[in-house]
């Protein structure tokens, strides 16, 4: 049965790099929003009168926790009437309309295979609710690499608490790569390096899930399925 349009409210607005902004919405009406770990909601937008040109889809990037409250972390994108919208005329109080939660992109039940969780910019959403689940719940699991591309480290989203994560959440890596840092100390280059270097090395038993532009996704799943990986094995979520 198709979700049925809600209201939320905005009720928290957070710059998390210098493009991009998180959004808290409580949502209106229920005391409780259940959703699956990787899973979105399509907003509604005041932005045309053809509906179909009003629809943004977003992951949400927080994790089931028994609340009405969900966060969203959005990249602003030049020119892009979504966007300057949502970073230019919403605020703390703001309703929105919204359906959800919508998609199948979600955690494999049993964790008993690696995971291979490779993202590109806002991409990591989804990952950071996986992740969080199975922290919260203490799933058991197999390693689990997130492997996130980036710009610049300043473009690094939810860092630091992937980094606590790494700490405390057992076969848990975190592996940022930076595409235009210069080399040294950070990895630089681009995700392909990172899981393609993995699997070579120790040829696991392994899903992948891949979310982000089209352009990483179809490069990704051609270099996987070259390493001899099964096409059924791959999960792809796409933005733009």
């Amino acid at each position: 049965m198709l979700e049925p349009w809600r209201q939320g409210k905005v009720i928290r607005i957070q710059d998390e790099t210098p493009n991009t902004r998180r959004f808290w919405i409580e949502i209106t009406g229920t005391e409780r929003f259940d959703f699956r770990p990787g899973q979105f909601v399509t907003l509604d937008l005041p932005i045309s009168e053809q509906k179909s040109k009003r629809l943004r889809s977003y992951s949400i990037a927080s994790s089931p926790d028994g609340t009405n409250i969900i966060e969203l972390v959005i990249v602003r994108l030049d020119g892009g009437p979504g966007t300057e919208f949502l970073f230019n005329q919403v605020d703390t109080g703001t309703e929105l309309t919204l359906r959800g939660p919508l998609g199948v992109f979600q955690l494999p039940e049993p964790l008993d295979k690696d995971l291979f969780l490779i993202c590109t910019g806002t991409g990591i959403a989804p990952f950071r609710s996986m992740i969080r689940h199975i922290a919260a719940h203490n799933l058991p699991h197999r390693k689990i690499y997130l492997i996130f591309g980036c710009r610049y480290r300043k473009d690094a989203l939810y860092s630091e608490e992937m980094r606590r994560f790494e700490e405390t959440l057992p076969r848990f890596r975190y592996i940022p790569v930076y595409s235009r840092e210069e080399p040294g100390p950070l990895r630089t280059g681009y995700v392909h390096s990172v899981y393609e270097e993995i699997l070579e090395r120790e040829k696991p038993d392994a899903l992948f899930y891949l979310c982000g532009w089209k352009e990483m996704i179809a490069e990704a799943k051609q270099r996987i399925q070259a390493l001899g990986y099964d096409k059924k094995t791959i999960h792809q979520e796409l933005y733009g």
